[in-house]
């Protein structure tokens, strides 16, 4: 999911947000207004989370 999650925050039709509250940092990517992937990072931990079908957002070639 990381690779998939870097390709959708990277993809110039996405818009994405970070906001950082002590040790932990939130990175979510939207399509418009549809939040569509969300990464948390908490001290070591990382965790991605992604909508169901969130592939049909990546580009062909990232497939």
């Amino acid at each position: 999911m990381k690779t998939a999650f870097d390709n959708l925050r990277n993809n110039p039709l996405h818009q994405y947000q970070s906001d950082t509250n002590g040790e932990k940092q939130v990175v979510k990517v939207y399509f418009g207004e549809s939040l569509i992937a969300k990464m948390i990072k908490l001290k070591k931990s990382v965790r991605y989370f992604g909508v169901k079908g969130y592939q049909s957002y990546l580009s062909a070639d990232e497939i």
